[in-house]
Protein backbone atom coordinates (compact mmCIF):
# COMPACT_ATOMS: atom_id res chain seq x y z
CA UNK A 1 0.00 0.00 0.00
CA UNK A 2 2.47 2.50 0.66
CA UNK A 3 4.72 3.92 -1.84
CA UNK A 4 8.58 3.47 -1.13
CA UNK A 5 10.65 6.39 0.77
CA UNK A 6 12.88 7.02 -2.70
CA UNK A 7 10.22 7.91 -4.81
CA UNK A 8 8.55 9.78 -2.14
CA UNK A 9 12.14 11.99 -2.31
CA UNK A 10 11.11 15.87 -2.73
CA UNK A 11 7.38 15.61 -2.17
CA UNK A 12 5.41 16.86 0.74
CA UNK A 13 1.77 16.43 2.00
CA UNK A 14 0.63 19.48 -0.16
CA UNK A 15 0.85 16.31 -2.27
CA UNK A 16 -1.73 13.70 -1.09
CA UNK A 17 -4.32 13.31 -3.03
CA UNK A 18 -7.46 13.80 -1.57
CA UNK A 19 -10.48 13.60 -4.05
CA UNK A 20 -12.98 11.45 -3.92
CA UNK A 21 -16.45 10.50 -6.26
CA UNK A 22 -20.16 10.08 -4.44
CA UNK A 23 -21.09 8.70 -8.26
CA UNK A 24 -21.24 11.30 -10.73
CA UNK A 25 -20.17 13.92 -7.39
CA UNK A 26 -16.19 14.91 -7.20
CA UNK A 27 -15.40 16.08 -3.64
CA UNK A 28 -11.69 18.05 -2.91
CA UNK A 29 -11.85 15.88 -0.02
CA UNK A 30 -13.70 12.95 2.05
CA UNK A 31 -14.35 15.15 4.84
CA UNK A 32 -18.47 16.35 5.10
CA UNK A 33 -20.12 18.33 7.50
CA UNK A 34 -23.14 16.24 8.38
CA UNK A 35 -26.75 17.54 8.87
CA UNK A 36 -28.05 18.93 11.68
CA UNK A 37 -24.89 19.82 13.05
CA UNK A 38 -23.78 22.57 11.05
CA UNK A 39 -27.35 24.16 10.32
CA UNK A 40 -27.30 25.84 6.79
CA UNK A 41 -24.12 25.77 6.64
CA UNK A 42 -24.45 29.97 6.50
CA UNK A 43 -24.30 29.95 10.70
CA UNK A 44 -20.58 28.92 10.21
CA UNK A 45 -19.35 30.67 7.75
CA UNK A 46 -17.55 33.21 9.95
CA UNK A 47 -16.08 29.95 11.47
CA UNK A 48 -14.88 28.01 8.63
CA UNK A 49 -13.34 28.50 5.70
CA UNK A 50 -16.21 26.34 3.88
CA UNK A 51 -14.37 25.82 0.42
CA UNK A 52 -11.58 23.43 2.27
CA UNK A 53 -14.96 21.14 2.87
CA UNK A 54 -15.40 18.04 0.81
CA UNK A 55 -19.25 19.12 1.20
CA UNK A 56 -21.71 19.95 3.89
CA UNK A 57 -25.61 18.62 4.61
CA UNK A 58 -28.18 21.23 5.07
CA UNK A 59 -30.40 20.39 8.15
CA UNK A 60 -33.40 18.27 7.42
CA UNK A 61 -35.95 20.05 4.91
CA UNK A 62 -39.30 19.40 4.95
CA UNK A 63 -42.45 20.47 2.69
CA UNK A 64 -43.85 22.91 5.59
CA UNK A 65 -41.47 24.51 8.39
CA UNK A 66 -41.38 22.36 11.47
CA UNK A 67 -40.98 24.28 14.88
CA UNK A 68 -39.03 21.33 16.76
CA UNK A 69 -38.89 19.49 19.92
CA UNK A 70 -39.65 21.08 23.21
CA UNK A 71 -36.52 22.31 24.81
CA UNK A 72 -33.87 21.15 26.11
CA UNK A 73 -32.71 19.85 22.79
CA UNK A 74 -29.43 18.17 23.73
CA UNK A 75 -27.98 16.23 26.37
CA UNK A 76 -24.65 15.80 27.32
CA UNK A 77 -24.16 11.35 27.78
CA UNK A 78 -20.61 9.82 28.50
CA UNK A 79 -18.88 10.16 25.62
CA UNK A 80 -21.62 11.03 23.41
CA UNK A 81 -24.58 13.14 23.18
CA UNK A 82 -27.95 12.91 23.05
CA UNK A 83 -30.56 15.26 20.94
CA UNK A 84 -33.97 15.84 20.05
CA UNK A 85 -34.08 18.71 18.08
CA UNK A 86 -37.39 17.47 16.09
CA UNK A 87 -36.47 18.41 13.11
CA UNK A 88 -36.97 21.90 13.27
CA UNK A 89 -36.71 23.91 10.07
CA UNK A 90 -38.01 26.65 8.22
CA UNK A 91 -39.44 24.77 5.23
CA UNK A 92 -38.14 24.08 1.85
CA UNK A 93 -39.82 27.27 0.16
CA UNK A 94 -38.03 29.40 2.54
CA UNK A 95 -34.55 27.71 2.27
CA UNK A 96 -35.09 28.41 -1.87
CA UNK A 97 -35.78 32.17 -1.23
CA UNK A 98 -33.56 32.99 2.14
CA UNK A 99 -30.81 30.71 2.65
CA UNK A 100 -29.70 28.98 -0.61
CA UNK A 101 -29.33 32.33 -2.93
CA UNK A 102 -26.05 33.39 -0.02
CA UNK A 103 -25.01 29.62 0.03
CA UNK A 104 -24.10 29.96 -3.93
CA UNK A 105 -21.50 32.87 -2.81
CA UNK A 106 -19.53 29.73 -1.43
CA UNK A 107 -17.47 27.38 -3.08
CA UNK A 108 -18.33 23.98 -1.90
CA UNK A 109 -20.46 21.63 -2.56
CA UNK A 110 -24.23 21.87 -0.92
CA UNK A 111 -26.32 18.65 -0.09
CA UNK A 112 -29.74 19.20 0.88
CA UNK A 113 -30.94 16.70 3.48
CA UNK A 114 -34.57 15.59 2.61
CA UNK A 115 -37.38 14.89 5.01
CA UNK A 116 -41.00 13.95 4.99
CA UNK A 117 -43.82 12.17 7.03
CA UNK A 118 -44.69 10.77 4.00
CA UNK A 119 -44.13 9.62 0.63
CA UNK A 120 -45.59 12.53 -1.38
CA UNK A 121 -43.57 15.13 0.96
CA UNK A 122 -40.26 14.01 0.00
CA UNK A 123 -41.08 14.29 -3.53
CA UNK A 124 -42.75 17.26 -3.07
CA UNK A 125 -39.87 18.67 -1.40
CA UNK A 126 -36.99 17.11 -4.18
CA UNK A 127 -39.60 19.04 -6.79
CA UNK A 128 -39.32 21.95 -5.31
CA UNK A 129 -35.55 21.99 -5.32
CA UNK A 130 -34.93 20.31 -8.71
CA UNK A 131 -36.65 24.38 -9.77
CA UNK A 132 -33.64 25.75 -7.35
CA UNK A 133 -30.05 26.36 -8.64
CA UNK A 134 -26.75 25.88 -6.01
CA UNK A 135 -27.23 22.69 -4.80
CA UNK A 136 -25.21 19.56 -5.36
CA UNK A 137 -27.66 16.61 -4.45
CA UNK A 138 -30.26 14.80 -2.05
CA UNK A 139 -29.72 13.54 1.24
CA UNK A 140 -32.95 11.34 1.44
CA UNK A 141 -33.41 11.04 5.57
CA UNK A 142 -35.48 8.13 6.00
CA UNK A 143 -33.87 7.02 9.55
CA UNK A 144 -34.30 9.88 12.11
CA UNK A 145 -35.23 8.44 15.45
CA UNK A 146 -36.47 11.99 16.85
CA UNK A 147 -39.77 12.57 15.16
CA UNK A 148 -43.31 10.90 15.96
CA UNK A 149 -44.09 9.87 12.46
CA UNK A 150 -42.16 9.40 9.43
CA UNK A 151 -38.39 8.92 9.54
CA UNK A 152 -37.97 5.67 10.61
CA UNK A 153 -41.28 3.85 9.32
CA UNK A 154 -39.12 4.00 6.25
CA UNK A 155 -36.20 3.23 7.61
CA UNK A 156 -36.70 0.02 9.35
CA UNK A 157 -39.11 -1.25 6.30
CA UNK A 158 -37.05 -2.49 3.12
CA UNK A 159 -40.18 -2.50 1.06
CA UNK A 160 -41.58 1.07 2.68
CA UNK A 161 -37.63 2.07 1.67
CA UNK A 162 -37.83 0.95 -1.52
CA UNK A 163 -40.82 2.67 -2.46
CA UNK A 164 -39.88 6.25 -1.08
CA UNK A 165 -36.28 5.68 -2.68
CA UNK A 166 -38.13 5.05 -5.83
CA UNK A 167 -40.07 8.04 -6.14
CA UNK A 168 -37.56 10.60 -4.71
CA UNK A 169 -35.14 9.02 -7.68
CA UNK A 170 -37.93 9.40 -10.09
CA UNK A 171 -38.20 13.21 -8.81
CA UNK A 172 -34.73 13.79 -8.70
CA UNK A 173 -33.64 14.24 -12.86
CA UNK A 174 -31.15 16.68 -11.92
CA UNK A 175 -29.08 15.66 -9.13
CA UNK A 176 -27.44 12.47 -7.37
CA UNK A 177 -29.42 11.01 -4.45
CA UNK A 178 -27.98 9.67 -1.26
CA UNK A 179 -29.94 7.79 1.12
CA UNK A 180 -29.22 7.88 4.81
CA UNK A 181 -30.35 4.64 6.55
CA UNK A 182 -31.33 3.74 10.05
CA UNK A 183 -28.77 1.68 12.36
CA UNK A 184 -31.81 -0.16 13.43
CA UNK A 185 -32.16 -2.64 11.29
CA UNK A 186 -31.54 -6.57 11.51
CA UNK A 187 -29.78 -7.06 8.34
CA UNK A 188 -28.51 -3.66 7.03
CA UNK A 189 -26.76 -5.06 3.98
CA UNK A 190 -30.68 -5.68 2.85
CA UNK A 191 -31.38 -2.66 3.45
CA UNK A 192 -28.74 -1.02 1.66
CA UNK A 193 -29.08 -3.52 -1.18
CA UNK A 194 -32.81 -2.90 -1.73
CA UNK A 195 -32.14 0.84 -1.89
CA UNK A 196 -29.43 0.54 -4.42
CA UNK A 197 -31.75 -1.46 -6.38
CA UNK A 198 -34.00 1.60 -7.07
CA UNK A 199 -31.42 4.09 -7.69
CA UNK A 200 -29.85 5.51 -4.88
CA UNK A 201 -26.13 7.32 -5.75
CA UNK A 202 -24.95 6.61 -2.29
CA UNK A 203 -25.48 5.58 1.24
CA UNK A 204 -25.07 7.58 4.64
CA UNK A 205 -24.40 4.72 7.45
CA UNK A 206 -26.05 5.56 9.79
CA UNK A 207 -28.58 7.71 11.82
CA UNK A 208 -28.33 8.39 15.33
CA UNK A 209 -29.52 5.31 18.12
CA UNK A 210 -32.51 6.00 20.14
CA UNK A 211 -31.41 6.39 23.53
CA UNK A 212 -32.78 8.10 26.70
CA UNK A 213 -31.29 9.98 29.92
CA UNK A 214 -33.84 10.40 32.68
CA UNK A 215 -33.23 12.61 36.23
CA UNK A 216 -33.93 10.26 39.06
CA UNK A 217 -34.48 13.14 41.36
CA UNK A 218 -37.41 14.74 39.10
CA UNK A 219 -38.70 11.56 37.82
CA UNK A 220 -38.40 13.20 34.24
CA UNK A 221 -36.37 12.60 30.86
CA UNK A 222 -33.04 14.92 30.70
CA UNK A 223 -34.33 16.10 26.97
CA UNK A 224 -38.01 17.61 26.20
CA UNK A 225 -39.01 14.57 24.12
CA UNK A 226 -38.77 11.24 26.28
CA UNK A 227 -36.07 9.58 24.37
CA UNK A 228 -33.71 10.91 21.86
CA UNK A 229 -30.59 10.21 19.34
CA UNK A 230 -27.48 9.03 20.64
CA UNK A 231 -24.38 10.03 18.40
CA UNK A 232 -21.13 10.70 19.22
CA UNK A 233 -17.60 8.59 20.38
CA UNK A 234 -19.53 5.70 21.89
CA UNK A 235 -21.50 4.77 18.87
CA UNK A 236 -18.59 4.97 16.50
CA UNK A 237 -17.61 1.22 17.27
CA UNK A 238 -21.32 -0.07 16.11
CA UNK A 239 -21.43 1.99 13.40
CA UNK A 240 -17.52 1.22 11.83
CA UNK A 241 -19.46 -2.70 11.80
CA UNK A 242 -22.45 -1.32 9.85
CA UNK A 243 -20.11 0.41 7.13
CA UNK A 244 -17.98 -2.56 7.08
CA UNK A 245 -20.81 -4.85 6.36
CA UNK A 246 -22.67 -2.77 4.02
CA UNK A 247 -19.86 -2.67 1.59
CA UNK A 248 -19.58 -6.15 1.50
CA UNK A 249 -22.92 -6.06 -0.01
CA UNK A 250 -23.10 -2.91 -1.84
CA UNK A 251 -21.48 -1.42 -5.31
CA UNK A 252 -22.04 2.22 -4.73
CA UNK A 253 -19.83 4.75 -2.22
CA UNK A 254 -21.07 5.09 1.78
CA UNK A 255 -20.55 7.90 3.65
CA UNK A 256 -19.68 6.78 7.33
CA UNK A 257 -21.09 8.75 10.01
CA UNK A 258 -20.83 8.41 13.22
CA UNK A 259 -18.21 9.12 16.35
CA UNK A 260 -16.05 10.87 13.82
CA UNK A 261 -13.78 13.33 15.23
CA UNK A 262 -9.53 12.47 14.81
CA UNK A 263 -7.74 11.57 11.70
CA UNK A 264 -8.00 8.22 12.75
CA UNK A 265 -12.08 7.86 12.91
CA UNK A 266 -11.60 8.79 9.18
CA UNK A 267 -9.34 6.79 8.14
CA UNK A 268 -10.39 3.73 9.84
CA UNK A 269 -13.90 4.20 8.40
CA UNK A 270 -11.96 4.37 4.93
CA UNK A 271 -10.69 1.25 5.91
CA UNK A 272 -13.80 -0.59 6.36
CA UNK A 273 -15.22 0.32 3.34
CA UNK A 274 -15.84 4.16 3.23
CA UNK A 275 -15.38 6.64 0.45
CA UNK A 276 -16.28 9.43 2.75
CA UNK A 277 -17.17 10.81 6.25
CA UNK A 278 -19.59 12.84 7.99
CA UNK A 279 -18.41 15.21 11.04
CA UNK A 280 -21.56 15.74 13.41
CA UNK A 281 -20.96 16.18 17.33
CA UNK A 282 -17.41 16.86 17.27
CA UNK A 283 -18.66 20.07 15.58
CA UNK A 284 -20.48 21.43 18.79
CA UNK A 285 -17.15 21.02 20.58
CA UNK A 286 -15.32 22.49 17.74
CA UNK A 287 -16.87 24.07 14.70
CA UNK A 288 -13.59 23.97 13.09
CA UNK A 289 -13.29 20.39 13.75
CA UNK A 290 -13.75 19.35 9.51
CA UNK A 291 -11.55 22.02 8.21
CA UNK A 292 -8.91 21.02 10.82
CA UNK A 293 -9.19 17.14 9.48
CA UNK A 294 -8.67 17.99 6.14
CA UNK A 295 -4.98 19.08 6.62
CA UNK A 296 -4.37 16.33 9.10
CA UNK A 297 -5.41 14.15 6.84
CA UNK A 298 -3.07 15.31 4.24
CA UNK A 299 -0.57 15.19 7.43
CA UNK A 300 -1.13 11.53 8.16
CA UNK A 301 -1.16 10.39 4.47
CA UNK A 302 2.30 11.65 4.21
CA UNK A 303 3.71 10.00 7.32
CA UNK A 304 2.62 6.81 5.82
CA UNK A 305 3.83 6.94 2.23
CA UNK A 306 0.17 6.84 1.11
CA UNK A 307 -0.01 9.99 -1.56
CA UNK A 308 -3.87 9.28 -2.78
CA UNK A 309 -6.49 8.29 -0.14
CA UNK A 310 -8.45 6.24 -2.18
CA UNK A 311 -5.56 3.85 -2.01
CA UNK A 312 -6.90 2.95 1.45
CA UNK A 313 -10.91 2.24 0.98
CA UNK A 314 -11.59 -1.22 2.22
CA UNK A 315 -7.95 -2.33 3.02
CA UNK A 316 -9.21 -4.13 6.44
CA UNK A 317 -8.88 -7.75 6.44
CA UNK A 318 -10.66 -10.15 8.62
CA UNK A 319 -7.19 -12.21 8.96
CA UNK A 320 -5.34 -12.53 11.71
CA UNK A 321 -1.58 -12.36 12.04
Amino acid sequence: MNSSPASNRGRSAADVDLSVAIGPLHLRNPVIAASGTFGYGLEFSHLVDLSQLGAFVTKGLSREPIAGAPSPRLCETPSGMLNAVGLQNVGVKAFIEQKLPLLRKFDVPVIANVFGYCQEDYVEVIRALEEAEGLAGYELNISCPNVKKGGLQFGGDPAMAAEVTRAARQAAARRPLWVKLSPLVADIGLMARTVEGEGADALTIANTYPAMAVDYQTGKSRLGNATGGLSGPAIKPITLRLVWETWKTVKIPIIGLGGIETVSDVLEYIAVGATCVQVGTASFTDPRVSEQLVGSLREELFSINLFTINDLRGVFSTEIG
